[in-house]
């Protein structure tokens, strides 16, 4: 057998150098890389291990409560839990998904298409009962978490839902004093800042938590017992006479204090859905002319002028009254009427003809002193201003149909604040809407014998003669007036669209209470203010009365409602 002698390869050294060399170079760069990755991009892989471990989680801050003004429960808030996933780190089969869909009320597809985004994190569901959370957290599904949170609870529900408001998803204010008041209520959430598995349990705190400080407590001047009686006589009005809309105040004469505000429609703030129109608080933001509610104004300010006297006698006959190319006409038409006969019988030719006899300036002042054509600055979101002409641009007919309130536009709240001139012997008195301490300081505008004049004149509409017999109230003398008014439209006034209102004051003695009703276009056929508005206060007044145990001025055989009423009223 012949032996093969095999020789060894030798390569030629310069392969073996550049083999050693490429070896080398393969260390270089895998030590620069990661000098690179460990000491220059550290940020990147920082920022990439945190967005899938380190949480940051909110601690919600507890919402103030909402009180009347003796503690009664108006808004609260209660614990909830939100459902959360960190889509990037999900793990669900097709059944956990199915299961997981039924709890948080959704349809797979959705859930899926969710749980399918590109995002560290994402909403599944918001404020879950606590019960259908924890049945969430059940399936243990890695990648889905639960979040403490509030949701606002009203007891009061639609009964006070204007003056309440309501907070959205992220229970920030959005109607109301809830918005109003939000920084007060809201206080401030804190912050927790953690490290998580993948699992998504707490592994560590990665600094101290941030606590959160809970908001504080607002008390409303509200009373939630007259509340309700407002609510209700109010939306019975509505539906009796098939009106458009309505509101309605209760003032404390004393203190400005707001004791009851309610409107229609309304809305439930529990569930706010579909609520375009219905949340509106129509007491403060809205502005209507008011019609011969303003008449005491322009009476008040001729008594204090030394204009007239109240027995001086005015004639309206024979009912109408010309100022240049426009006619001023009464409902009723009168023949020589005294200035309490003005009131009580509500002639506009009266009241025209006795603005008339004053200086533009000197009437725009007194309208302006009780606080029409600037806000009751009550603070309320949307509060109206209402308009009153500059008086150098007054016109005679302006000045003529603006002392029986055409011409001048106000909001309820501007109507009922301007009353507590004559409740408080001369003096306005601010309005507000919280609880107070103690009665606030009132401005002068009239004198005591002025102001006590045209309150019992006022009283003179609720009797006998007047136009609103129907705001009697069994066992207390009763001080109002009445208004119904042609609404504006566009080129002048609709022929059949009105609105309907009373304010009046009780006991007459010593005013302990201003209410004021606006009833927003009638529409069964009547329409006079002491037909549509007055029985709304009458019962509301009588009821708010008892229940704040006001002594009694009148006997209580004082109500008296003489026959054929129905068709006492005026139009102006």
């Amino acid at each position: 057998m012949n032996r093969v002698n095999r020789l060894p390869i030798r390569f030629p050294s310069w392969r073996r150098r550049v083999l050693l060399l490429c070896v080398l170079g393969g260390f270089v760069v895998l030590l620069g890389r990661s000098v690179y990755l460990q000491a220059m991009h550290t940020g990147f892989l920082q920022q990439e291990g945190d967005a899938r471990y380190n949480r940051t989680l909110a601690l919600p801050a507890h919402r103030g409560a909402i009180t009347d003004r003796n503690g009664e429960q108006l808004a609260s808030s209660t614990e909830v839990e939100s459902i959360w996933a960190s889509p990037q780190d999900v793990e669900i089969d097709a059944d956990k998904l199915k299961q997981l869909a039924t709890l948080l009320g959704m349809k797979p597809a959705d859930l899926q298409k969710k749980l399918g985004r590109d995002s560290s994190f994402v909403y599944l569901r918001r404020r879950l009962p606590p019960a259908d959370a924890d049945k969430v957290g059940a399936l243990h599904v890695p990648g889905i978490f639960k979040q403490k949170e509030y949701r606002r609870y009203y007891p009061a529900a639609e009964v006070a839902a204007h003056v309440v408001g309501f907070t959205g998803v992220e229970d920030a204010g959005q109607e109301g004093m809830e918005l109003m008041f939000q920084d007060w209520l809201s206080g401030k959430p804190g912050v927790r800042h953690v490290r998580k598995d993948r699992s998504g349990h707490i592994i560590e705190d990665l600094e101290a938590p941030k606590m959160p400080q809970d908001g504080h407590d607002l008390a409303l001047s509200i009373d939630l017992n007259i509340q309700y009686l407002a609510y209700r006589e109010l939306k019975h009005a509505v539906e009796e006479h098939k009106a458009k809309a309505g509101a309605i105040i209760v003032l404390d004469a004393k203190t400005g204090e707001v004791l009851a505000m309610a409107n229609q429609p309304t809305y439930n703030p529990n569930n706010p859905v579909n609520i375009a129109g219905k949340s509106r608080n129509r007491a403060i933001v809205d502005i209507f002319e008011p019609g011969s509610t303003l008449k005491p104004f322009t009476i008040a300010a001729a008594l204090q002028s030394g204009l007239v006297k109240p027995d001086t006698k005015i004639e309206t006959a024979p009912g109408t009254l010309r100022v240049g190319v426009a006619t001023i006409h009464d409902t009723h038409p009168e023949g020589t009427l005294t200035l309490t006969q003005v009131i009580q019988k509500s002639s506009n030719v009266g009241a025209a003809k006795i603005a008339l006899g004053m200086a533009p300036q000197y009437l725009w002042t007194v309208f302006n002193q009780v606080g029409f054509g600037s806000p009751a600055s009550i603070g309320f979101p949307g509060e109206a201003t209402g308009k009153l002409r500059p008086y150098k641009s007054w016109r005679p007919i302006e000045q003529a149909t603006m002392s029986f309130g055409h011409g001048i536009s106000l909001s309820l709240l501007q109507l009922a604040r301007a009353y507590t001139v004559f409740a408080n012997d001369g003096e306005i008195k601010p309005v507000t809407l919280l609880k107070l301490k103690e009665p606030p300081i009132g401005q002068r505008v009239f004198s005591v014998e002025t102001a006590r004049a045209v309150r019992a004149m006022l009283e003179t509409v609720t009797e006998a003669g007047g136009t609103a017999p129907r705001a009697q109230v069994m066992g207390y003398r009763v001080a109002g007036k009445t208004g119904t008014a042609h609404k504006s439209d566009v080129g002048g006034y609709a022929a059949k669209r009105y609105v309907s209102s009373f304010i009046g004051m009780a006991p007459a003695s010593n005013p302990r209470l201003i209410i004021a009703v606006m009833v927003d276009e009638p529409g069964n056929g009547q329409y006079y203010g002491g037909t549509v508005a007055a029985p709304v206060f009458s019962a509301v007044m009588s009821g708010a009365l008892r229940q704040l145990g006001v002594p009694q001025d009148a006997p209580n055989d004082n109500v008296v409602i003489p026959a054929g009423t129905s068709e006492v009223g005026e139009m102006t």
